[in-house]
C-alpha cells in the first residue's frame, strides 16, 4: 500500500518540473516528509520507470527503506525525468495523476 496520498505526489511532481527556480522548496517539502512517505515516493518512482512492477508496490517500498543511504530529495533529483517517472507511477497503480495534479492547482 502507498503510504503517501496522491496530492503530495503531486506537489512533488509539480515542484520536480521547477527544479531550476524551485530546489529550495522541494528539497523542504521532500524532506518534512514522513520517512514512510519518502520510501513509497521512492518505490514510486521506480515503477515509473520501470524498476519494479506495480504489483510488486510492497518490495519497491522496503528496497527503498533497505537502500535509504542518500537524502530522498537529492536521490530524487538526480532521475532524469522525475516528474514522469512519478506520474507513470501513479497511473500505473491506478491513481490518476492529472486529476491529482488539477486538484491540488485547484486549491492554490
Amino acid at each position: 500500500m502507498l503510504e503517501i496520498s496522491a496530492d503530495k505526489v503531486a506537489e512533488v511532481i509539480i515542484l520536480a518540473r521547477e527544479l531550476d527556480r524551485a530546489e529550495g522548496e522541494f528539497d523542504g517539502f521532500v524532506d518534512n516528509l514522513m520517512p514512510e512517505e519518502q520510501y513509497s515516493l521512492v518505490a514510486l518512482m521506480w515503477i515509473g520507470r520501470g524498476s519494479f512492477e506495480p504489483e510488486d508496490l510492497a518490495e519497491a517500498i522496503r528496497t527503498a527503506e533497505a537502500e535509504a543511504t542518500t537524502p530522498t530529495a537529492s536521490y530524487l533529483k538526480g532521475s532524469p525525468h522525475l516528474a514522469d517517472h512519478l506520474e507513470n507511477g501513479l497511473d500505473a497503480l491506478g491513481i490518476s495523476a492529472t486529476d491529482a495534479e488539477d486538484d491540488l492547482y485547484r486549491r492554490t
